[in-house]
């Protein structure tokens, strides 16, 4: 039993009418490999059975403080309810990736029932050529990307034909927290709180030309310099852009409902255009966003004349490095924190806006190996829990309301690189689904590498992005552009390879979710 982090309860204040904070995955899977032919839901249930405990998160449920005075605890739970946390259903004809996309859409906007461990599967039939999928949401309060990543290798194989799981033996039943001990912890923090409130207020500050918002404010380089001479940090801050996110028709107060889009674009065309330029595959993904963009924005008639701002996830623990899922028992909650950087959609000519995305990038790298990596949490732990709960909401709508801190979240996450299989059925491809809030925008761009692809997942909320489908064609015409420029480039014809056209999802590499060298 553990108490939950400043920035895990924020994820919790983040919901509201209009916010679910859950991230997801939808795998599309080809049951004709499994032994069987098919892929049921009961052999789905047999499997989360076997291997519930190679996944943390999985099992475990919240117990929350009376009155919500302090953060909530996290209690291991023996006897999931698999029946509960995993449903079934069938796509109506014709089962392509518009109808799975409209399903997932759904679900994906639903709050978890916090009375349980917070997660959902769903088995989904039906899809075009005897496929099926799988979408599983958890929520972000006990997962970040690398979490996430562990919780899927817990379930897939390297074959079709399921590896053995050694059972451990029988947990202690858990002991909750009694009401005594709960509200001695809170009384305690709120004892420490302006004390915890200053010490984070202190770091924070050191960062504070590289924290959203408030990194618009007048002389925030100075106060960071300043900050950072008191505690002692004489280095230098790397120089980098005006973090002033512009308003855009995606940003504003969203709405409860979701739209969902995938698509795909071959990693050898990613590792090509990278190449050949001298860079690193994230530094294509950045710019195929920042191509897209500007693209739907010029159709909306809606281009800013500044750069828009792209908050990116950055994880602060390894992965574990295999693929058993072993290594990530005990792993519940996020440890993650950000960096902000300016996506070049102002630049028209599209290769001096990859090399000014890679500048920017690259900028945003060197400031953030000077920071204190702690600063997202350290954000959120200045406020007591009880008054965060209530706060969050309405500081986040009047966010939406009077300008975008950032304006949309773009997260590139590693993944395997060979096939996988989940109860024999092979995986096709993964495609990972975030959050979309009033602050950062209704609309979040999340990739995964995957067996030779970059699978793309898009959410957005309809009512700021009522075209969500139109945002992956423009990623697919951005490839084609990055390609069409390897024409003028002698270093990339001198390794003689042919680029293979590229293609939507229905016919893992450097991450910015690692800590970035």
């Amino acid at each position: 039993m553990r108490q939950l982090t400043a920035l895990d309860a924020q994820f919790l204040s983040v919901e509201s009418a209009t916010t679910a904070a859950n991230v997801a995955g939808v795998a599309v899977l080809d049951p004709s490999t499994s032994p069987s032919g098919t892929l049921t839901r009961q052999a789905l249930l047999a499997l989360l059975r076997e291997r519930l405990h190679l996944a943390p998160p999985l099992r475990m449920r919240l117990a929350d403080v009376p009155f919500g005075l302090d953060r909530p605890y996290w209690l291991d739970d023996p006897d999931v309810d698999l029946d509960a946390h995993v449903h079934e259903a069938t796509l109506p004809a014709p089962g392509g990736e518009r109808e799975l996309a409209a399903y997932v859409a759904g679900v994906h906007a639903r709050r978890l029932d916090r009375g349980r461990p917070l997660w959902e599967a769903h088995l989904v039939h039906g899809l075009a050529g005897g496929r099926c999928a799988l979408y599983i949401k958890v929520h972000h309060c006990a997962i970040d990307g690398v979490s996430g990543s562990e919780i899927l290798s817990a379930l897939l194989d390297p074959s079709p034909l399921p590896r053995r799981v050694d059972v451990p033996p029988a947990p202690a039943p858990p002991v909750p927290p009694s009401l005594l001990t709960m509200l001695a912890g809170a009384v305690a923090r709120s004892i420490v709180q302006p004390v915890e409130t200053l010490c984070s207020l202190a770091r924070a500050a050191a960062d504070l030309d590289a924290i959203p918002v408030v990194a618009a404010l007048p002389d925030a380089r100075l106060v960071a310099q300043a900050a950072r001479a008191l505690a002692g940090d004489s280095r230098p801050l790397p120089e980098t852009r005006p973090l002033v996110a512009p308003r855009t028709p995606f940003n504003g107060p969203i709405s409860g409902t979701r739209e969902v889009a995938f698509g795909s674009v071959p990693l050898a065309e990613v590792r090509r255009v990278a190449r050949a330029f001298g860079m690193g595959p994230n530094d294509v993904v950045m710019t195929l966003c920042a191509s897209a963009l500007r693209r739907w924005l010029i159709a909306h008639d809606a281009l800013p004349d500044r750069p828009l701002v792209a908050a990116v996830p950055v994880a602060l623990r390894p992965h574990s490095g295999g693929s058993s899922g072993e290594a990530a028992q005990g792993r519940v909650g996020n440890r993650i924190s950000a960096m902000v950087t300016p996506l070049a959609t102002d630049v028209a000519c599209p290769r001096e806006r990859l090399t000014a995305v890679r500048a920017a990038l690259a900028a945003a790298k060197r400031r953030f190996a000077v920071s204190h990596r702690t600063w997202l949490d350290d954000v959120c732990a200045m406020l007591p829990n009880a008054f965060a709960a209530l706060a969050t909401p309405v500081v986040f709508r009047l966010a939406g309301v009077a300008g975008a801190g950032v304006n949309l979240i773009v997260s590139n996450v590693p993944g395997p690189r060979v096939p996988l299989y989940l109860c024999g059925a092979r995986m096709l491809s993964y495609h990972p689904l975030s959050v979309v809030t009033d602050a950062t925008g209704g609309l979040s761009v999340t990739c995964a590498s995957y067996d030779g692809r970059l699978d793309i997942g898009v959410v957005a909320c309809p009512t700021r992005l009522p075209d969500v489908w139109s945002v992956v064609g423009h990623l697919r015409e951005a490839m084609d552009e990055l390609l069409s420029l390897l024409d003028d480039s002698p270093h990339d014809a001198a390794h003689g390879e042919d680029a293979a056209p590229v293609r939507p999802r229905d016919e893992r590499e450097e991450s910015q979710e690692m800590v970035p060298a």
